[in-house]
């Protein structure tokens, strides 16, 4: 698709024309209809087959490394009016630095298309969930296409921020949701509060307290921000399948509350080829099942091949199927991760065949910790005559 479709919405045009040149857009790539959108938006692209001369050299004033841009959002450079300079004023003010300000334009280039009153509402916006400029600038380095948004969607923004606000949620929470998940600030206020609504009662219902859904719903949409894009009916969809498996509303918060991607992540075809392998594995009982479940419930999260290799690493290793279900949590290991700790265990004597499999659980650090106490243990003597006795007061 030609970038000349923008003009189509500057100029005079028969209503018929107009329509096709939309019909069109539905069946290039993505990224060349976000670029439209992207144009449609600012109300400022005027397109060229010719680069603009002013950009372009406000850009190498800049450092910015124009052979970047030109490979992957060459458009960009060929839109006028575009307003470069005073973009990097207003990051410059904010306090962004030199080498910043260039890799905020080689990442987006499109900011040079927006406005200086358009960024300028942004910074308000943004500076009213940030504590200070330097914060928001770390967040336009990090993730620029957050900021630069088209205009159109400055009231949404808006609108969401009073919301999740008016949540309890803290500035900081506010600030990471818009940042990582721009997407839901940009969409009208009420699909959100359908989605908040939904999580808010599902909590509630299965007995959870509303001191406690504050803070698990801010744990949530801190975690999983990507959340409130998906349809409430996933929630009570997995709800409802879990419930057919015969967890109680107990066990069902207790889930929720652990396994924070649960909420939307999962679909009931996937948990159910999850259960139906991991029982075979297992060959336990469904109340068994369900218990395993609740010590791990990421168990929920994967695919068959996963845990077939998982399956497969632990038994290899001379680990018993009792073993993985006194502690399923060692499923949530890689093969390469158990193999390599399984070693390391075994240069200190320990034999994970016989011992216990919470040596081999945990982060890197909770490994490192276990590992350095069994190395400490090895390396110290049972009986030190020069160290003095110890008696009691």
């Amino acid at each position: 698709m030609s970038i000349t479709y923008c003009s189509l919405f500057h100029h005079s045009q028969p209503t018929g024309q107009l329509f096709q040149a939309m019909l069109r857009t539905l069946t290039v790539p993505l990224c060349q209809q976000a670029q439209l959108l992207f144009c449609l938006t600012t109300k400022s692209c005027s397109s060229s087959q010719i680069e603009n001369g002013l950009t372009v050299n406000a850009l190498y004033n800049l450092s910015v490394d124009i052979s970047k841009i030109r490979k992957l959002k060459g458009w960009v450079l060929r839109q006028s009016p575009a307003y470069t300079t005073e973009t990097a004023t207003l990051l410059k003010d904010m306090g962004a630095s030199g080498p910043v300000i260039a890799r905020v334009f080689e990442l987006h280039p499109e900011a040079v298309l927006c406005r200086p009153e358009h960024l300028e509402a942004q910074k308000e916006l943004w500076m009213s969930v940030c504590a200070s400029q330097r914060d928001l600038v770390g967040i336009i380095e990090k993730f620029p296409a957050s900021f630069f948004t088209p205009p159109c969607h400055l009231d949404s923004q808006r609108a969401n921020v009073m919301f999740f606000r008016g949540l309890g949620l803290n500035k900081r929470i506010v600030a990471k949701l818009m940042a990582s998940a721009p997407q839901s600030f940009s969409r009208p206020v009420e699909q959100n509060e359908e989605m908040i609504q939904t999580l808010q009662k599902t909590y509630m219902e299965l007995g959870g307290n509303e001191t406690s859904m504050k803070v698990w719903l801010q744990k949530l949409l801190s975690q999983n921000p990507y959340v409130l894009l998906k349809p409430p009916a996933v929630l009570k969809d997995n709800l409802m399948f879990l419930q057919g498996r015969g967890f109680t509303s107990t066990e069902l918060l207790q889930l929720l509350s652990k396994l924070k991607g649960f909420v939307t992540e999962v679909q009931p075809e996937s948990m159910d080829l999850t259960l139906g392998y991991s029982q075979d594995m297992l060959s336990c009982t469904d109340t068994e099942l369900r218990q395993i479940v609740l010590k791990c419930p990421a168990l929920l999260y994967y695919s068959v091949p996963i845990l077939a290799d998982r399956f497969n690493g632990l038994l290899s290793a001379g680990i018993s199927v009792q073993q993985i279900m006194e502690t399923p949590t060692v499923l949530e290991l890689t093969t390469q991760i158990v193999q390599y700790r399984i070693q390391k265990l075994r240069s200190y004597g320990y034999d994970i065949r016989t011992g216990s499999l919470e040596a081999l659980n945990g982060t890197k650090k909770d490994f490192e910790m276990s590992y350095g106490k069994l190395k400490l243990r090895q390396e110290r003597p049972l009986f030190n005559p020069v160290a003095p006795l110890r008696t009691d007061e």
